[in-house]
């Protein structure tokens, strides 16, 4: 596999070393791999931390910035950061307010933020966690018990964050986020393995002919292969595992996310194919986001989430953002 990379050992460090020379609104710390906002602690407001494996991004240091996360951590690829990264980017972002853990669950990252938050209340820091379990895909996964964290993760970030900036207290910002994890789904079809650094071939083997439907964004098995689809009956798989599971009754934020190697031509064809099978259910639609913000490496393919909003959680979303990798209103 070719990569665009020096060595598989430093590609993290490398990565990090790009994000800074091109966003120096943001602190990185490329030697503990913490990734802040620059005005952090911003006075009066509660402070978020997320993170997890490289490979994901923009998740989760694309970000970083005013109305989403205070800091994240990236973990070495496919790999949980350690609890001193957390520890760090807690005492750097707390004002006071407190700080939020958005933890996706795998049992590193579970285990990990765990271990981080007693830390950072040993040394006076208050915290609180929310669990991101929104994949209907699979009960357990070689990654985790029960449900994976997957899309979902950036409406939690999105909206808490909007809640933060707001200057809502610790209690009333961890309400939001799991008001959005609950109500939110997601599933995933692979087209393709991703290949890691380290490995430099596919992950794992999926024949030419066939897709995966309900991976996670580590490649992990989902519930079935089937020979290849077309876009629409895709459409109909994902959204048919979603609503199932979901029974929204109110409007729903819908995220077409691309899994790393899957053009936008092919994600807005699979957009349009996803809202007519949501009209045919008749399930409305709120608001739209299409692109890769959950990725995994160069995997091709897609994941569906869909967030039934009440008028709160959608001010919140609407509210202005400003990071690498979402920005609107500002």
């Amino acid at each position: 596999m070719k990569m665009l990379i020096n060595v598989p050992e430093t590609v993290v460090a490398d990565a990090l070393r790009g994000l800074a020379a091109a966003h120096p609104e943001l602190t990185v710390d490329v030697e503990n791999r913490v990734i802040v906002r620059r005005d952090a602690p911003v006075a009066g407001q509660v402070g978020l931390i997320s993170g997890g494996g490289s490979g994901h991004e923009p998740l989760h240091g694309g970000f970083v910035g005013p109305g989403m996360l205070s800091a994240a951590c990236p973990g070495e690829v496919f790999t949980s950061p350690v609890p001193d990264q957390m520890l760090r980017a807690a005492a750097a972002v707390d004002s006071g307010a407190g700080v939020l853990f958005i933890v996706k669950n795998y049992t590193g990252d579970v285990l990990n933020f765990d271990m981080a938050a007693e830390m950072a209340e040993d040394e006076g820091i208050q915290v609180a966690k929310v669990l991101v379990n929104d994949d209907v895909a699979v009960t357990d996964s070689l990654y985790t018990a029960g449900r994976r964290g997957t899309g979902a993760t950036l409406f939690v970030e999105k909206i808490a964050g909007a809640a933060a900036a707001e200057g809502m207290p610790l209690e009333r910002v961890e309400a939001v986020a799991r008001q959005v994890n609950e109500s939110s789904r997601s599933f995933g079809i692979a087209l393709s393995a991703c290949s890691t650094p380290a490995k430099g071939s596919p992950t794992f083997d999926l024949p030419p002919g066939e897709l995966e439907l309900g991976i996670g964004i580590h490649g992990e098995p989902g519930r079935e292969r089937r020979a290849m689809m077309t876009s629409g009956e895709i459409a109909e798989a994902a959204v048919e595992a979603v609503v199932e599971d979901l029974q929204p009754r109110n409007p729903v934020l819908v995220l077409v996310n691309g899994m790393g190697a899957t053009p936008l031509l092919e994600l807005y064809g699979f957009n349009a194919e996803v809202h007519r099978v949501l009209a045919q259910r008749g399930v409305p639609v709120a608001r739209v986001l299409v692109g890769n913000y959950v990725t995994s490496l160069d995997m091709a393919g897609a994941s569906l989430t869909l967030c039934q909003v009440d008028e709160e959680l959608l001010r919140l979303y609407d509210a202005p953002v400003k990071t690498p990798g979402l920005r609107w209103g500002v």
